[in-house]
C-alpha cells in the first residue's frame, strides 16, 4: 500500500542521496531553502519504507510573470521503484498542493534525461539547456496551473 505524506527535509536524504547525489557527500542533499516555512517536502511510502521524495519551494523565477510560483526540487524515486508511475504520483500530488495554495505556475530545473518524463505530464521547456556545476545539463521547465483572469 503506497501513500504520500509530509516529511522533513532531512527525511528526504535517504532517497535524494542515492538517486540525485550518489557521487557526493550526504551534506550535498541539503538544498538552500529546505528549512524555510514556505518549503514543503513529501515522501512516498510503500508500506513503511520511503521510496520517493519531492520538495516544493515557494520561489519566483524571473522568466515568468506569474505572481504565485512554486519550484519543484529534489524529485526522486529509488532506482528499483522507477518506471512504475510513482514519480508521476509525486508530481500530481505536488500540483494539487500548489493549486490548494493558490499557485499560478510550477517551474523547476529538470535534468536533460528527465525532460521526456515531465513533457508527458504537460510541462514545457523554456530557453536553452544549461549546466549546473557538478550535477549536469538541465532545462527550465514549467506548467501554468491556474488561469489568471487578468491575462489576455
Amino acid at each position: 500500500m503506497q501513500n504520500i505524506k509530509k516529511i522533513s527535509a532531512i527525511e528526504t536524504f535517504p532517497v535524494r542521496h542515492p538517486v540525485l547525489r550518489s557521487e557526493k557527500p550526504i551534506e550535498s542533499c541539503h538544498f538552500e531553502g529546505d528549512d524555510l516555512e514556505t518549503t514543503t517536502h513529501f515522501g512516498l511510502f510503500d508500506e513503511n519504507k520511503l521510496i520517493g521524495v519531492i520538495s516544493i519551494f515557494e520561489a519566483k523565477n524571473k522568466l515568468f510573470p506569474e505572481e504565485k510560483q512554486f519550484q519543484i526540487r529534489g524529485m526522486a524515486v529509488l532506482n528499483e521503484h522507477q518506471k512504475k508511475g510513482l514519480g508521476a504520483s509525486l508530481v500530481e500530488h505536488s500540483e494539487k498542493y500548489c493549486l490548494d495554495n493558490d499557485a499560478d505556475l510550477i517551474w523547476f530545473n529538470a535534468r536533460t534525461e528527465a525532460t521526456g518524463f515531465y513533457e508527458k505530464m504537460a510541462y514545457q521547456k523554456i530557453g536553452s539547456s544549461f549546466d549546473i556545476k557538478d550535477v549536469g545539463e538541465h532545462f527550465v521547465m514549467f506548467k501554468k496551473i491556474k488561469a489568471n483572469p487578468f491575462q489576455n
